[in-house]
């Protein structure tokens, strides 16, 4: 990375409620990184816990903040997708992918539509269908179990054997240029893993990071900024996977045992740790 690299990351800002671009920001730019941000929608919470929220959707401002971004000659050395909000979205944003990457860029994406089995509101099978195109643009995709599902026509179980999930990350790899990253695997040990496939190279590894049972919303953005942070300061996949698991756990830990903060992890205080993370993985 030299000191004029630039990241876009595009998906909603929740003004309350660590998620998405709140999440995304802090923690690629605490990598150094200049982050620049294309908000899908506006909402007054995100959606999990909260009621009467407000959303403001802003697939009419796409297309012309990359007129303006165009004229202006605004480039960018990678790109990094989350939640949209949208299937019409979709398109505008390959577009900005062709138009305003930088030749030799790297494009992640990490497909937020669902967990536990279940599509987020608003999303259904022709939205995962269309988000399996986009998926196809990624240099990198990050999906958990049910994303993977849905992206595949498979059906969701609770538990998949290593066996099963790398044969579901071998069938990802139709859906990336070079790599899958597949979360949600837990072995026998209590411990997560996460299958990591490079198919240039035709290989598979599994990273591990230990296990902590607790369910908050935003951990998987938490994992994609730093797992996108880390692969744009030079880690390979396999480390920058396990920097990315280990910053997650330690937000994690920051969070339990406050009843009052039920609606995300605490990973402002972990960001100090991160760079410890980069050091010793």
């Amino acid at each position: 990375m030299n000191d004029t690299t630039k990241i876009l990351t595009i998906q909603d800002i929740s003004c309350f409620g660590q998620c998405s671009i709140t999440v995304a920001l802090p923690v690629v730019s605490a990598f150094g990184i200049e982050t620049a941000i294309l908000p899908s929608a506006v909402l007054s919470t995100h959606t999990s816990g909260f009621t009467d929220y407000t959303v403001r959707d802003l697939t009419e401002d796409l297309p012309l903040i990359q007129k303006h971004w165009e004229s202006e000659g605004i480039d960018f050395d990678a790109i990094y997708t989350g939640f949209i909000a949208s299937i019409e979205q979709l398109d505008y944003i390959k577009d900005i992918i062709d138009s305003r990457l930088k030749s030799g860029g790297l494009t992640f994406v990490d497909p937020a539509m669902a967990d536990h089995g279940e599509f987020y509101n608003g999303f259904d099978q022709e939205f995962a269908d269309k988000m399996g195109e986009l998926c196809k643009m990624g240099d990198f995709i990050l999906p958990n179990t049910t994303e993977a599902c849905f992206i595949l026509h498979k059906k969701w179980k609770e538990h998949f054997t290593k066996e099963e999930m790398i044969e579901m990350a071998k069938e990802l790899s139709e859906f990336t240029k070079r790599y899958v990253i597949l979360k949600g695997y837990e072995n026998e040990n209590n411990e997560m893993g996460m299958i990591v496939l490079d198919k240039k190279e035709d290989n598979i590894e599994i990273v591990y990071n230990d296990k902590i049972d607790y369910v908050s919303h935003g951990t998987g953005d938490v994992f994609a900024s730093s797992f996108v942070g880390s692969t744009m300061v030079g880690k390979s996949p396999t480390s920058a996977a396990k920097i990315a698991g280990e910053f997650t756990k330690k937000s994690i830990e920051k969070t339990i045992g406050d009843e009052n903060h039920k609606y995300g992890v605490k990973f402002e205080q972990a960001i100090p740790e991160l760079y410890d993370l980069l050091d010793t993985l």
